[in-house]
């Protein structure tokens, strides 16, 4: 075991949990967001909530942030200059040609993070095979290099055709941008993404360019506030994949960390369902500003080797989460034609729900709760009292604009809300073709538990599990995100066992590469995945590969049928081509020490009354009573309805749920 503290930002709330060796206690806490300086709410929880004693000792601190996808979103990054091959300057808005929304009429492309003055072109060739015609040369690159400085370019990506399989010549561009003397950050696509597809590559070198320096700047900021505090062990941050990378590889591969963020709550479901034994579940983080589902299956978390952001594509390990505008935050407003809608604009932290006296006007997802009486008594985390008149007053401005009730407004504003976020739940379940109602579903966040019965209701599910630690969950999976450092490259052959030899050396290949970098895992265990496909078809499957040392330890024919096995649970049949290798992707990590998960919560007491208040029960489509329930106090078992407290969160259980407590803290709550 080793002491560690995780802090995740979201839009509302910064979330910090800590767990400490000496004790084997696990303590939470949670301060408001600091938008403008999110380095500061990070500082602040720790302040607030971690002695000094156990910062000087811990060995390790895990973060989640959205810095860098909030600099995409807001396009608030550096200005990005791109040398591309000559007749390939304008891939990032060819693209591949088609539309994302089909049938809609009224759809645009999103706009390029490189304007066309800025997308430049080299001389010279790649060929697929790794040959070479011509070269770039100096004087086109310091012709570049003249037109980004008159621009104010801070930033240069270079994504030259086929440079996976020989980057000679972006090399060679990099060497002549410094010698031009451009002292900006310099993206190279080959190190970034060593696979085909040349509008991928070259879009995910380009938002490597762009979110450099503001990554950059926040990680350095970040750990010298950590530093002076008084912290001096390991700075580790989320990979959009899974798993950590210390700050100094973040800042050379910050588009490794875009989804950093929603991945933290993705790991600790994994870890939780792996502690209970949940072969199936749907995750439902209800933050303040939006709501992420992930599936995890077996105990894992479900993978992609292609991301995507605004319209973006990204080449990079990423898990597969679903977000959307819905949160506690999210807006109500009526949309001019007389209708409701709910998000995706949020109240953020700063004013925040009208409920929470900030100076908010306009109603929130929180204000309809708060007014409808599912979050109790109203004590909050970081001591915000709800205001309910305050939440009255903004919900009658919405409901006088469509003639409805003020109860009947609120209770729509969380229906709708509900509605949204299942759907999103159904993008990763039911349209992978899998039943959601025998999977089981664990929501979190500050508002996951107040959403549970209504979004199992929605997707007729049976079987909801609160983790422990539900208001902070995302912060508590960081807590075992152990280093994970991945690397891939494209090479397209038949699967036989000739190519296993060419397998294995591309991926010893790989695996030095990574140790390259600089620091390294400490005893790091080597994976292998091969992309797979039959002969003929545009997308692969990925197949692990178990290892023998860095050998590969099984024939041919062997992965070939473990291949075919997969195709046929993903698409119910198989194919009679032939089957060969795309891509080779290559992974080292090493687990972090484990923790103790025999303790719960370590909080100080909030003053949670109990007793019953009168709620709106969806169920009843009336206020009744609900009693009110610490949730230390649950036990063996409660029938709904009941409002279940903690320190940062609420559970709402409507009439027609159990709800029993579980072996490691958990709340079980069932139909019935």
């Amino acid at each position: 075991m080793a002491t560690r503290i995780a802090v995740d930002i979201g839009g509302t709330f910064t979330d910090l949990v800590y767990f400490d060796d000496a004790t084997g206690k696990t303590v939470q806490g949670k301060v408001p967001t600091v938008p403008a300086a999110p380095e500061e709410g990070v500082v602040a929880a720790i302040a607030a909530h971690v002695p000094q004693e156990v910062l000087t000792k811990a060995e390790y601190f895990l973060h989640g942030t959205t810095v860098g996808l909030n600099a995409l979103l807001e396009r608030r990054g550096s200005t990005v200059g791109l040398i591309a091959t000559e007749g390939f300057r304008d891939v990032l808005e060819i693209r591949r040609g088609d539309r994302a929304e089909m049938y809609n009429l009224f759809w645009e492309q999103t706009k390029p993070l490189v304007p066309r003055r800025l997308r430049l072109e080299v001389p010279g060739r790649t060929m697929a095979d790794g040959s070479t015609e011509g070269a770039p040369t100096a004087e086109a690159v310091a012709t570049a290099v003249q037109t980004f400085m008159a621009h104010d370019v801070t930033s240069v990506a270079v994504s030259l055709m086929h440079s996976y399989a020989n980057p000679e010549h972006e090399l060679l561009v990099e060497r002549y941008l410094r010698e031009a003397g451009f002292e900006g950050g310099i993206t190279l696509s080959h190190r970034v993404c060593g696979e085909y597809r040349e509008y991928e590559r070259t879009s995910t070198a380009v938002i490597d360019a762009f979110v450099r320096g503001r990554m950059a700047n926040y990680l350095n900021r970040l750990e010298g506030q950590l530093r002076e505090a008084g912290f001096t062990g390991k700075c580790l941050i989320t990979r959009s994949g899974g798993g950590s990378m210390n700050f100094s590889e973040a800042e050379e591969r910050p588009f490794e960390t875009i989804m950093s963020g929603p991945v933290g709550g993705a790991i600790g479901a994994s870890e939780f369902a792996r502690l209970i034994g949940d072969k199936g579940m749907i995750t439902a983080d209800v933050g303040g500003t939006s709501f992420d589902a992930a599936l995890i299956l077996e105990g894992e978390p479900q993978v992609l080797f292609e991301g995507e952001i605004d319209n973006m594509p990204i080449l990079s390990p990423w898990v597969d989460v679903r977000s959307i505008g819905a949160g506690g935050g999210s807006l109500a407003y009526e949309d001019g034609g007389g209708f409701m809608r709910v998000g995706p604009h949020s109240a953020g932290a700063e004013p925040g729900p009208a409920c929470y006296g900030k100076g908010g006007e306009q109603p929130a997802v929180t204000d309809a709760a708060a007014y409808l009486g599912m979050l109790g008594p109203g004590e909050l985390a970081s001591g915000i009292t709800l205001d309910i008149d305050a939440a009255e007053r903004a919900l009658t401005s919405v409901a006088d604009a469509i003639s409805q009730p003020v109860e009947d407004t609120a209770a729509g504003v969380i229906r709708i809300a509900a509605s949204s976020m299942a759907n999103a739940i159904r993008e990763i379940s039911t349209e992978q073709g899998l039943d959601a109602r025998e999977m089981t579903l664990l929501p979190f966040g500050g508002a996951g538990g107040m959403m549970a019965t209504l979004l199992a209701d929605e997707m007729a599910m049976k079987k909801i599990v609160v983790p422990p630690f539900a208001g902070i969950f995302s912060a508590w999976g960081l807590l075992g995100a152990d280093m994970v450092q991945s690397a891939s490259r494209t090479l397209v052959r038949p699967l036989t066992d000739a190519a296993l030899v060419e397998f294995g050396s591309v991926f010893g290949d790989l695996i030095a590469s990574i140790k390259a970098r600089g620091e390294t895992v400490p005893d790091a265990e080597a994976s292998l995945k091969l992309d797979v496909r039959y002969v003929g078809q545009e997308h692969t499957l990925s197949v692990p590969v178990p290892l023998n040392g860095l050998d590969l330890a099984e024939p041919a024919a062997t992965i070939a049928d473990r291949f075919s096995a997969l195709y046929t649970k993903t698409f119910g049949a198989t194919l009679n081509d032939g089957v060969e290798v795309t891509a080779i992707r290559a992974q080292l990590k090493a687990a972090l020490p484990k923790r103790d998960h025999s303790g719960g919560p370590t909080t100080a007491s909030t003053g949670m009354t109990t007793g019953d208040i009168a709620a709106y029960s969806f169920r009843d489509k009336k206020r009744v009573p609900f009693k009110v329930c610490p949730r230390d106090d649950i036990g063996t078992g409660v029938t709904g309805p009941v409002i279940i407290t903690e320190t940062v969160a609420t559970t709402y259980v409507d009439a027609g749920w159990t709800v029993r407590a579980g072996d490691f803290g958990e709340l079980m709550i069932e139909r019935g």
